[in-house]
């Protein structure tokens, strides 16, 4: 399915263009159905990982700071509605993904079945990028809004998990709120949160890979 699922996103790319990837599985066989397709494109991403699969494939990448425009980009999530809002909650980039979808003319959802609900179950947390400065305020007062928070850590580091800015990662665990708009503007007006991995009304549309074929979610 994530095959299928690449090959319809590789419709969408024009030769010559600058296009947009994220990280995750599907992602990384785009970068080979790109290269084989022999499209001349320059690549912008917020992954490392994907960064350096698009230098194996010779798939020049730009800085994300020396682009003014987007043509199209392509990013995973863990849940989508039916409105396209979208939960990405995994790698812990969100904040440079959303500068990504922000630059790109279509911001495109690269996902399967099960990943697909009418509205967002939260089964996965939303994820803050705290100032460490913020992190026991930003930590109460999610508390205060219902969520049980947890400071991201790594086996492999003694202490937090950090980001790519010196930031920390908060998983928050809450119930699907009654106003996701109210609920995303609440977050972001939180002093010391630099972003959400809760992406409100981001995407243009969602590719959706099933058994029976890849369907597409466009905004109403």
């Amino acid at each position: 399915m994530k095959q299928k699922c690449a090959e319809e996103a590789l419709k969408l790319i024009k030769n010559q263009s600058v296009i947009g990837l994220g990280g995750g599985s599907t992602v990384s066989i785009l970068v080979g159905l790109i290269a084989n397709a022999g499209l001349s494109v320059h690549v912008v991403t917020p992954s490392t990982r994907t960064a350096a699969l698009c230098a194996e494939h010779g798939l020049p990448v730009l800085p994300t700071w020396t682009v003014d425009a987007i043509d199209v980009a392509f990013d995973g999530c863990d849940e989508v509605d039916n409105a396209l809002n979208a939960l990405k909650s995994g790698g812990g980039i969100h904040t440079n993904e959303k500068i990504v979808a922000s630059l790109s003319q279509d911001y495109v959802l690269l996902v399967d079945e099960t990943k697909v609900f009418d509205t967002l179950p939260f089964t996965h947390p939303v994820v803050l990028e705290v100032i460490p400065e913020a992190k026991t305020f930003v930590e109460n007062r999610v508390r205060a809004f219902g969520g049980t928070p947890t400071y991201r850590a790594s086996g492999a580091k003694d202490g937090f998990t950090v980001t790519d800015h010196g930031n920390y990662l908060l998983d928050v665990q809450i119930a699907p709120p009654d106003d996701l708009a109210a609920f995303h503007e609440a977050l972001l007006h939180i002093p010391g949160v630099v972003d959400t991995s809760l992406f409100y009304q981001v995407a243009t549309r969602a590719l959706v890979a099933g058994p029976d074929g890849v369907r597409q979610i466009t905004k109403a």
